[in-house]
């Protein structure tokens, strides 16, 4: 997914209690646990749900990539991947590529027998940590709440931009003309003179699109258009 379809739009509703729980659970963060080795799995799970965290396991990067193909709607709340570099057929360093232009879900990667070219090359590729095996309680958690902040952050971004090209979806063809006009530092009537309308059809398009954009200014209408495309 890329940044305006982050973690996807489709979110569950409450319905038992128990939903309620994992709610309270994703709300704090969900960790998407993938590692071949059963034992592995249940220990990183014990840990990071005694900190109120939800965990979805995957005994392989295969298993991950078919859940996301299903869309399957979560409760919201920040997510990050916890994934081993070391397993058959795909491994973390494979699945950080076949991720990295349709996910934006931050990625930590965890190794018991990789090298510095391994972890160079997954921080090139955008992971924000690497793990060496056997991982420190202290250490895990930190990388793993450092992940969720920034899936947090991210998320915010999204909702953001998604709330601003609708926005800038509501003016209507002329609306966005002369926004883009004032955006350009053209004064009202330079802007007249160039469409061919009136003086006060300009200063009525002007007025409407700041108002359906929600700003006050010219120069909030320039910040706002810095971050979304009229």
């Amino acid at each position: 997914m890329n940044p305006t379809t982050f973690q996807s739009a489709k979110l569950r509703r409450v319905i038992t209690v128990e939903d309620e729980r994992l709610a309270a659970r994703c709300a704090l963060g969900r960790v998407v646990l993938i590692d071949d080795d059963p034992q592995i799995l249940a220990a990183l799970d014990a840990l990071l749900s005694l900190e109120g965290y939800a965990c979805e396991q995957h005994d392989s990067a295969q298993s991950y990539l078919q859940t996301l193909a299903l869309h399957r709607a979560q409760f919201p709340g920040p997510c990050c991947v916890l994934c081993d570099v070391k397993m058959p057929e795909l491994g973390g360093l494979e699945l950080q590529q076949k991720l990295s232009a349709s996910d934006n879900t931050p990625l930590l990667l965890m190794s018991g027998d990789s090298g510095a070219p391994e972890a160079v090359s997954a921080f090139r590729a955008g992971a924000l940590d690497f793990l060496l095996k056997p991982i420190e309680a202290d250490r895990l958690l930190k990388a793993v709440a450092h992940a969720l902040g920034v899936s947090s952050q991210r998320q915010q971004l999204a909702a953001q931009q998604t709330g601003l090209a609708k926005m800038v979806c509501s003016l209507s063809p002329r609306e966005r003309e002369v926004a883009r006009l004032v955006v350009r530092g053209h004064i009202n009537q330079q802007i007249a003179d160039q469409l061919g309308i009136a003086l006060r059809t300009v200063k009525l398009h002007r007025q409407q699109a700041m108002e359906k954009l929600n700003v006050q200014t010219v120069a909030d209408l320039v910040r706002l258009t810095a971050n979304a495309d009229l």
